[in-house]
């Protein structure tokens, strides 16, 4: 295996010093535009590159950016969006050197969390997922100096930049959907109360009804999870008269609806039309394919990684809004059946 050339190698090509060196490949000035090209061309020639830990410590970065995700273990790995976004922050920081540190952290450790990051200096910044009514977080990592990007708009301003996706357009897309095939018992099976996004997707599907004179919906809980959608669609079609469609926060939990459904004996969309959210990769693969709104986590973890690197260097960011999510129609959506009462 070669030898991994050094900046002595690059200094002896070049004919300068070492610390010449470093001042060009640091960028700091004081040295002649003829010295800094000689010095580039010698560390291109040799095929030089900085290692990680040597700018970690030039620099006084840690070289690493943090999502903290305040879920049950068990439960992350069955949720595809996150997969989905880190593979849009990894496309930017693979291009800086720097690294994504996820750190786990169960209800009611996350606090000590964000201080053991600051404190241990293990990370540049983080990303704010997840966003809350009332959330400590944006005054925490404020205290701690520890600068950050939130993923999604709060509800209230929070100080920090955001990158948001309004996903409100693409429910109420959905629901008129349903309505124009005739559906008007329509249920929506939500995302955790305590979430921003998870309360306007429940917003918007209440006023997609209003604004068809559609009575108000019935909504049940379902998680962001499969066992939540799963136990929310049987209550639902438990009931005298089941809804003919069903809006679901996710497409997790619309998955796990359309199998309890199937397992009723229902046929979909002949006798129930179901609609997700998140348009994850197996979405067009179900049987029926699931209709479902697009929201592109992969761009909005690109965005979101783009800004918090941006803050970082600079200190400054600007706000970014990403197209909205979009409703993609697909076979688990059709006519209101025609059906007698229970």
């Amino acid at each position: 295996m070669p030898r991994r050339p050094t900046i002595a190698d690059v200094a002896q090509l070049a004919g300068v010093s070492r610390a010449t060196v470093s001042f060009v490949l640091n960028n700091r000035p004081g040295v002649a535009s003829s010295t800094q090209q000689r010095v580039r061309a010698a560390a291109e020639e040799l095929g030089w590159t900085p290692s990680s830990s040597a700018r970690a410590l030039s620099t006084g970065r840690a070289r690493a950016v943090g999502l903290v995700l305040s879920r049950e273990p068990e439960l992350i790995g069955t949720d595809p969006f996150f997969p989905a976004f880190m593979a849009g922050v990894e496309t930017v920081i693979s291009e800086t050197g720097d690294g994504l540190m996820l750190q786990m952290s169960r209800p009611g450790s996350e606090e000590d969390t964000y201080r053991r990051l600051a404190a241990d200096r293990r990370v540049d910044g983080v990303f704010l997922t997840d966003l809350r009514a009332d959330d400590p977080r944006p005054a925490l990592v404020a205290e701690l100096g520890l600068p950050a990007v939130a993923v999604g708009a709060p509800e209230d301003g929070v100080g920090l930049p955001t990158v948001n996706l309004d996903d409100r357009p693409a429910v109420r897309e959905a629901v008129r959907h349903l309505i124009e095939l005739g559906h008007r018992d329509i249920a929506y099976i939500a995302g955790p109360d305590e979430f921003v996004h998870a309360r306007r997707r429940r917003q918007a599907w209440e006023d997609a009804l209003a604004e068809a004179g559609l009575p108000e919906g019935t909504f049940l809980p379902g998680g962001f999870t499969a066992d939540g959608g799963a136990r929310a669609t049987r209550t639902l079609l438990e009931r005298r008269t089941p809804p003919t469609a069903i809006v679901y926060g996710n497409d997790l939990s619309a998955t796990a609806g359309m199998a309890v459904a199937q397992d009723a004996g229902l046929r979909l969309p002949d006798d129930l039309s179901v609609v997700g959210f998140d348009d994850v990769p197996l979405a067009s693969y179900t049987n029926p394919p699931l209709t479902t709104c697009r929201a592109n986590p992969v761009s909005w973890g690109r965005a979101s990684a783009q800004a918090l690197v941006e803050l970082i260097e600079t200190g400054t960011t600007a706000d970014v809004e990403l197209q909205s999510a979009a409703l993609v129609v697909r076979g688990s959506t059709g006519p209101v059946p025609v059906r007698e009462d229970r």
